[in-house]
C-alpha cells in the first residue's frame, strides 16, 4: 500500500544543514492501523508529511501503491491528496467561517461529488453530531471539532487516514473516545491508519508500531496483537 526507500530529509538553518531523517525504509500494508512513536524532534511529524505528499524528500523514494509520489508536481500531489488521502491534525484545523456541515461538504465539493450536502450530513451523523450541522467551529467542544476534523478526513473515502496527535488537545476521556472512532471507521471503510503518537497505550492498539529515534527507524513491531 505505502513503502519508501532511504527517505532522507535536510533542511536549511541559521547555523547550517539540519539532518531530520536520515535513511528510512519502510513499508504499510492495506487497511493496517500503524503508530508512529519515538521522542520530541525525533521526525515523527516529518516522516508522516512526506508519506501524505504535504513536502518532498531530500533523497529517497515513496511509493503510494504504484504512485511515487515524490515524483510527482505539487499540483498533481494535491490531486492525489484529494482522491486518496485523508488527515486530521492535532489543531482540528476547521475553516472558522464555515459551519460543521459545511466544512464537511467542501472537500466533497473540491472533488466534484455529487449530493456534497447528503454525503457530509451522513458523515457528521456517523460521528454523532447530526444536531450540530449549522454550529461553527467556535460554537463546539474541543471533542465535537475533532470529531467533525474527522467526518472531513473520511469525506473524499481515503485509501489512508493520517493523523497526527489527533488526541493531542483533547482531554483523557474526550480523547480515548476520539480514538474509538477513528479505530471503527478503519474497521468499517478498510482505511489505513497511521497517526503519529506519544501515547504508549495507542500504539500498542495498532498492528504495526515504527519507533524513531534522531530521525532514523530504530525498531518496528508488527502484529503485536490482533487487528482492533
Amino acid at each position: 500500500m505505502l513503502r519508501c526507500t532511504k527517505l532522507k530529509k535536510t533542511v536549511t538553518t541559521r547555523t547550517g544543514p539540519l539532518s531530520i531523517l536520515k535513511g528510512l525504509s519502510l513499508h504499510i500494508k492495506k487497511g493496517a492501523t500503524v503508530a508512529i512513536t519515538g521522542p520530541s524532534g525525533s521526525g515523527k511529524s516529518t516522516l508522516l508529511g512526506l508519506l501524505a505528499g504535504l513536502d518532498l524528500p531530500s533523497e529517497g523514494e515513496i511509493w503510494l501503491n504504484d504512485i511515487a509520489i515524490n515524483h510527482l508536481n505539487e499540483d498533481q500531489r494535491a490531486i492525489l491528496r484529494c482522491q486518496k488521502l485523508g488527515f486530521v491534525f492535532q489543531s482540528f484545523q476547521l475553516l472558522d467561517s464555515l459551519t460543521a456541515l459545511e466544512n464537511v461538504m467542501l472537500p466533497i465539493e473540491l472533488a466534484e461529488q455529487p449530493n456534497a450536502r447528503l454525503a457530509a450530513t451522513n458523515l457528521l451523523q456517523q460521528v454523532k453530531l447530526g444536531d450540530r450541522l449549522q454550529h461553527y467551529p467556535a460554537q463546539l467542544s474541543g471533542g465535537e471539532q475533532q470529531r467533525v476534523a474527522i467526518a472531513r478526513a473520511f469525506a473524499n473515502t481515503p485509501e489512508i487516514l493520517f493523523a497526527d496527535e489527533p488526541t493531542g488537545n483533547l482531554d483523557l476521556r474526550t480523547g480515548d473516545r476520539i480514538i474509538e472512532l477513528l479505530f471503527a471507521l478503519n474497521r468499517e471503510a478498510g482505511t489505513t491508519l497511521v497517526l503519529v503518537t506519544h501515547d504508549e497505550k495507542l500504539a500498542q492498539r495498532c498492528q504495526q508500531q515504527l519507533a524513531l529515534d534522531d530521525g532514523r527507524l530504530i525498531s518496528t513491531v508488527a502484529d503485536a496483537q490482533p487487528p482492533c
